[in-house]
């Protein structure tokens, strides 16, 4: 997940009110027995969107847009909070502000998506955030497809049309030398005969290098997570994620030279 101050036009985030939990509950308490305190609660809660917006990259996404739909979300979080739910409103309200905000990033993507295809995959998001707020957990695939009563292809084909289309032209991987972009690693079946023995020898290298270091290269440049997202996993600094990224591409070229 990448860290960044968040900056929204006409906002200063500094003067944000953050109100504390009693403070929300006191305040709901107020709002259901007629109260007008609704803009009190969302305005002391606008630092759960902003801390949302940390997780989309700025460079390709406009902050000012995800933080006003952000909002929206905080807005049905608020007007259907319930007490009786027994946990922070916090806890209830991010999952409805993420999901927000990445319905809007999926309806405004270049990638057309059959439309069957989106709505199965809005229908498992909502189911998901229901199963989470009932059961306090994450629903397995299993509970998903038994519910919806499809296969596990089904249910990866629609996960996978939510995500962000990538650029051929991303780069992936930049050690203070050339760059990597996205085009480079892409195969070329003309020269599949010629790679084979390449690829055999990696495979090899990724056996002999440390446990560490092999799962760090394989989120990285399999999975796709980048190095904050493995430091928070790792419970470890992005520095430290960089070294051993950078140990590990140079173990594994010398194992194959």
């Amino acid at each position: 997940m990448s860290k960044y101050k968040v900056d929204i036009t006409n906002l200063n985030t500094n003067d944000i009110k953050v109100l504390s939990n009693t403070e929300t509950i006191n305040l709901f308490k107020r709002l259901r027995s007629g109260e007008n305190v609704k803009e009190e609660i969302v305005n002391g809660n606008l630092k759960l969107v902003l801390s949302m917006l940390k997780r989309f990259p700025k460079d390709k996404h406009n902050m000012d847009d995800l933080f006003q739909i952000g909002c929206i979300g905080l807005i049905k979080a608020v007007d259907n909070f319930d007490l009786a739910y027994n946990c922070a409103f916090s806890t209830y309200a991010v999952p409805l502000i993420l999901g927000e905000i990445k319905r809007y990033i999926r309806d405004n993507t270049s990638l057309r998506i059959s439309r069957s295809i989106k709505d199965l995959s809005y229908q498992i998001l909502s189911f998901k955030e229901s199963y989470y707020n009932e059961h306090g957990k994450e629903a397995t695939s299993k509970v998903i497809t038994d519910h919806f009563h499809i296969t596990e292809y089904e249910l990866n084909e629609a996960l996978d049309s939510l995500k962000t289309p990538m650029s051929i032209f991303e780069p992936i991987y930049n050690d203070g030398g050339d760059t990597i972009y996205l085009e480079d690693q892409i195969a070329d079946k003309k020269e599949k005969n010629k790679d084979r023995d390449m690829l055999i020898s990696l495979r090899k290298a990724l056996t002999k290098i440390k446990d560490r270091e092999r799962n760090i290269l394989l989120e990285r440049f399999i999975v796709g997570k980048t190095q904050m997202e493995i430091a928070e996993s790792l419970n470890i600094s992005q520095a430290q994620v960089s070294r051993l990224e950078k140990n590990a591409i140079n173990n594994v070229r010398k194992l194959i030279k």
